[in-house]
């Protein structure tokens, strides 16, 4: 087996194309204000790397601990090449924010794992809402945008170590 250089210079991303892709979104309602926000980066990030509007998939489900399940399903229905699980879970009084937040990445992990795809972690995880409207902010730094871009990503690392 021959090894090939790495499309890119470590520490830099490569150029990223969605022209072919179809990639799920899956969003929490749960502080849908600031999900809604992520979805807004992750569809602009899509636009920008020339992906189709029609092939960019939208789900949603009631919060940040549905998600796993809800991405491990589509996952396993093979029609997409990635999926980036979106949602926001703030810091309360209470436990809650450990098990909710915790859980869901461990089961994001665990999709992606078990099905081979893609599965990225778009969930912002926070002390507070402001923290949360910093990392929503389409003007600032959009971690929706960062999630889709790291799908596209990951679906080409998978496909240059396919072949």
């Amino acid at each position: 087996m021959k090894l090939e250089a790495p499309t890119a210079p470590l520490g830099q991303a490569p150029t990223l194309d969605a022209r072919s892709l179809r990639v799920a979104v899956v969003c929490a309602r749960f502080n849908d204000v600031i999900v809604s926000q992520l979805l807004d980066g992750a569809r602009a990030a899509w636009a920008r790397h020339g992906g189709s509007p029609d092939a960019l998939l939208l789900h949603r489900v009631p919060g940040a601990f549905e998600l796993p399940l809800a991405c491990q399903q589509i996952a396993l229905a093979g029609r997409v090449h990635a999926i980036v699980a979106l949602g926001c879970v703030i810091r309360g009084d209470t436990p809650h924010f450990d098990y909710v937040a915790g859980e869901c990445a461990r089961g994001l992990m665990d999709a992606g794992l078990s099905t081979g795809l893609p599965i990225i972690f778009g969930v912002l995880t926070v002390e507070n809402r402001a923290q949360a409207e910093e990392r929503a902010d389409p003007a600032r730094m959009n971690k929706g945008g960062e999630a889709l871009e790291a799908a596209l990503e990951m679906i080409q690392l998978l496909r240059e170590n396919r072949s």
